[in-house]
């Protein structure tokens, strides 16, 4: 097994990885829409939680020779239900045609009053460089 570290994405704040890389799969962490440099939640609504979520997703999942074209499953943990709609829009919007498994569930509020939390299973090539600079999927 091998844990991430990337300073692209929030530091962890507990006893965790922010991914573990095992047999041919990363497991992302939960990600909050914390931007990495200030460990602040982004301001703008659930649309720009969402947006940060993911490439906070996106970022772990880089430094572990990954990208969001190789999500598998996803786990969305959202705070209201209502706000459903525009998370799946941004959603599909950095996903396009890419359509991994995924489940939604209503949680209690989350830290730092963020509105969702996101992790994710992903493919990995064991033999990839930790870090390509190149993103699939466009921003």
């Amino acid at each position: 097994m091998r844990s991430i570290s990337t300073p692209d994405a929030p530091k962890p704040a507990g006893h965790y990885s922010q991914a573990i890389v095992h047999a041919g799969l990363v497991y992302v962490a939960g990600q909050l829409p914390l931007d990495p440099a200030s460990g602040k939640v982004v301001p703008g609504g659930i649309e720009a939680q969402t947006e940060r979520t993911l490439r906070n997703v996106e970022a772990v999942l880089v430094a572990a020779g990954s990208d969001l074209d190789r999500i598998v499953s996803m786990t969305i943990y959202v705070t209201d239900v209502t706000l459903w709609p525009q998370v799946n829009a941004v959603y599909a919007k950095v996903f396009g045609d890419h359509r991994p498994a995924r489940a939604v569930i209503p949680v209690l509020p989350l830290r730092h009053e963020a509105l969702l939390e996101i992790q994710a299973i992903a493919a990995v090539d064991t033999d990839l460089p930790r870090h390509t600079g190149e993103h699939a999927i466009p921003k």
